[in-house]
């Protein structure tokens, strides 16, 4: 809800701040009538799918078409929601992913060698699963006619891109006056805090060493080597680690790569083998004990845990919603 409403009030304001209806939306399901949003909210829809679909060959045609989702979006199949995403993309229409609607997106074949992102959470779910797109870590990506935020509050950045694109900056400064927004968040900016606020860390050099721990994580990298291309020796990496995060560099990598694991298994359905070589470990065997080790349960308890304490599914299918640029209609999906 959080994506879907950031999305749409900026587009609301937009309205307000320029004194004329410049966007229109409308919201759309797969079969019409109200959606239920995880918080418990129900959003009564406008349209349905096959209207859409029809709607194509008119005049009303969208300009853009946004998919957003929720958290079981790796379960979630809609052939005809794919189909008409892929007909959007076919007329030359925008397409777009709030949070875990990316994973749509990449079903429907759309993100094939595009740049996108999604939710860190699932990031390593979804790379590990879709091969050609190209995603990364950023609150938003732009690539040509293919837009995609991480969700939350990113999704009012993404739109604010939209909408400074199309009216200059006096007029996003003006919505973000009306939001209490400080600043628009530029596309490229990273989902989580950099270490050294998340830890409050100040070395550079312990920052550089996470960052390539966080880029080798299925193959990772030997303290040799990590020195070497800090500049440093073995032991003077060792000392930063144990005076900056109290723990060795070992131990550090070995917790970044189990806490990647440990999404990949509540995120992902992911054989656990294929999650241990994802993570760098040597053996299944060796993942779980060290899994076991960290978090005192086992990889296989881990998920069925996870299994265990899923909210039960709302049966309703994602809504859209139709927004019109200037001269242009935007279709939005929830």
């Amino acid at each position: 809800m959080l994506a879907f409403s950031s999305a749409i009030e900026a587009l609301r304001l937009a309205n307000r701040v320029l004194g004329y209806e410049a966007f229109k939306w409308r919201l759309v399901s797969d079969n019409g009538g109200a959606v239920r949003a995880s918080c418990g909210l129900s959003v009564l829809t406008d349209s349905h799918l096959a209207m859409e679909r029809k709607g194509l060959f008119g005049t009303g045609r969208p300009s853009m078409a946004i998919v957003c989702a929720d958290l079981d979006v790796e379960d979630y199949s809609n052939r005809s929601l794919e189909a008409w995403l892929r007909e959007c993309r076919h007329r030359g229409i925008h397409i777009g992913a709030l949070g875990t609607g990316t994973y749509v997106l990449a079903k429907a074949g759309l993100l094939d060698n595009k740049r996108c992102t999604i939710h860190w959470e699932k990031l390593p779910g979804f790379a590990e699963r879709f091969t050609r797109p190209v995603p990364n870590s950023s609150i938003y990506e732009v690539d040509g006619k293919i837009w995609t935020c991480a969700g939350g509050s990113a999704s009012f950045d993404m739109m604010m891109h939209l909408i400074e694109r199309d009216f200059g900056e006096q007029t996003a400064a003006a919505i973000c006056e009306q939001a209490l927004v400080e600043r628009v968040r530029a596309p490229g900016e990273r989902q989580r805090l950099h270490l050294s606020p998340r830890h409050g860390i100040s070395n550079k050099t312990v920052i550089k060493a996470v960052e390539q721990m966080e880029l080798h994580m299925a193959e990772p990298l030997s303290m040799d080597d990590l020195a070497a291309r800090l500049g440093l020796s073995r032991r003077q990496i060792e000392r930063l680690f144990r005076y900056e995060l109290e723990c060795s560099p070992v131990r550090y990598y070995r917790e970044l790569r189990l806490e990647r694991a440990r999404l990949l298994l509540t995120q992902s359905t992911m054989l656990i083998v294929d999650i241990a070589v994802a993570c760098g470990f040597i053996s299944a065997s060796h993942f779980s004990k060290c899994y076991r080790e960290t978090n005192g349960t086992s990889p296989q308890e881990a998920r069925r845990t996870t299994l265990r304490q899923s909210p039960h599914r709302v049966t309703s299918d994602p809504a859209i919603a139709n927004v019109r640029l200037p001269r242009k209609i935007l279709v939005e999906a929830a």
